[in-house]
């Protein structure tokens, strides 16, 4: 599916957004980011360090149990892989959402109910991180837009340079129309990550998890129609 980085470039936005203005600063999917928070925390700036030093443990878990997921597949179905983690997203990002709810009104950033939403959420966005890492195919990045942007302005460059040769400008042009949607996307969930919590609370995530339902339902079905013998 093409517009699948541009999809979860959008899921990532929300999610992290959402999670930064409901759990006190915090980052689920760009998670070292918490540890500028962290550093802060220390020096007496913001608050809720010890949920961000406990939801790193849970990022890592998302990561190793993907991990675990798709090696546990045969060669046969191994191109399932992407149903798959799309699939335990999915779950995880309802579960996110009813933990949400379960904390509002968030008030206290280490307490339990809030904690055990923010290992959720980390444990969820460490599957969408590890994603494209265990299953081989084109993308490009759709957690973290910060290499995508330094890519796409070095790419503008090429193309405006009178001196960039004919088929460098073509691989920038081609990496530009690839990256550029991912970005727009990412900014976009943002927004809306922002303002599905302030009109919805942790409801909000129903959007995400419903759209990952039907990534899961979705993606390889070009593929598998295209299998010989496929019926």
């Amino acid at each position: 599916m093409k517009s699948e980085d541009t999809i979860l470039s959008a899921i990532a936005g929300f999610v992290d957004t959402l999670s930064f203005v409901a759990l006190f600063g915090l980052f689920t999917a760009h998670v070292t980011g918490n540890f500028v928070l962290i550093g802060a925390g220390v020096a007496g700036f913001g608050r809720g360090i010890l949920l961000k030093l406990i939801v790193f443990p849970a990022f890592v878990g998302g990561v190793v149990v993907s991990s675990l997921l798709v090696r546990s597949l045969s060669e046969r179905h191994a191109r399932q892989g992407s149903r798959l983690l799309h699939a335990v997203q999915a779950v995880l990002m309802f579960g996110y959402c009813l933990a949400g709810v379960w904390a509002t009104p968030v008030t206290q950033p280490d307490s339990l109910a809030v904690t055990v939403a923010g290992i959720v959420g980390a444990f969820a966005m460490g599957v969408q991180n590890a994603h494209p890492k265990l299953v081989k195919r084109p993308s490009v990045p759709n957690t973290v837009m910060t290499g995508n942007v330094t890519q796409a302005i070095l790419d503008v460059v090429d193309l405006l340079s009178a001196d960039t040769s004919g088929s460098v400008r073509e691989i920038a042009r081609a990496r530009f129309a690839t990256m550029l949607p991912a970005i727009v996307a990412f900014a976009i969930g943002a927004i809306a990550g922002a303002l599905g919590y302030r009109h919805m609370g942790f409801w909000a995530l129903l959007a995400p998890a419903c759209v990952l339902v039907v990534l899961a339902l979705t993606t390889g079905e070009h593929e598998r129609a295209a299998t010989p013998g496929h019926t």
